[in-house]
């Protein structure tokens, strides 16, 4: 890997931010440069939030993307607002529990997955780690990031308050990681 740039997108409350941050101190644990640069709407919760995060291996110019490499899409609005942007060739990857039926460009990677549907069969309560799962499929299909190192950023970046969460989103990850794994092994 010499450079990838990520947008994450989605609405406040589906832990955009935090999936930002994760994936930039993952790279840093890795001894990569990374920048993350968030974004999001005055209304918070329900409004738009996006994330652009840039892992590399030199010294990064701007935190400025215009062409990421790769979309991480959350909802149906993010998809379409930040889909045009991908370099060809680039990857999608998209929340296909929220986006039905989605006008994909042909000339990128897309993968659907049903993230907040896995999140939901994990947990009974309030929280649906969507986000966490979304991290595990990008870990595991781009291999930017290893298992034990987001394991070990979540770990470090979870406040407090959200301790008691450490383990659903560890098993989140891991359905992420296991969803791509599966999916792989059935397209071989």
């Amino acid at each position: 890997m010499k450079e990838i740039s990520i947008i994450v997108a989605g609405f406040g409350g589906q832990g955009i931010l935090f999936l930002g941050r994760l994936i930039a101190y993952g790279g840093m644990i890795e001894q990569k440069e990374v920048t993350c640069f968030p974004s999001y709407g005055a209304e918070m919760r329900g409004g738009t939030a996006n994330c652009t995060v840039i892992l590399s291996d030199s010294m990064i110019g701007s935190p400025i993307v215009r062409n990421p490499d790769m979309l991480i899409a959350m909802n149906e609005a993010s998809l379409k607002r930040f889909q045009p942007g991908v370099r060809k060739d680039g990857l999608l990857l998209y929340d296909s529990s929220f986006i039905k039926s989605p006008e994909l460009r042909t000339d990128i990677f897309s993968i659907s997955i049903p993230a907040s549907e896995i999140a939901a069969s994990l947990s009974a309560s309030r929280i649906k780690p969507a986000n966490m799962v979304m991290f595990g499929a990008m870990i595991a299909h781009t291999g930017a990031i290893s298992e034990e190192n987001a394991l070990i950023a979540l770990e470090r970046l979870t406040s407090q308050k959200r301790k008691d969460d450490i383990g659903l989103n560890r098993d989140a990850i891991r359905r992420g990681i296991m969803f791509i794994e599966d999916k792989k092994s059935k397209d071989s």
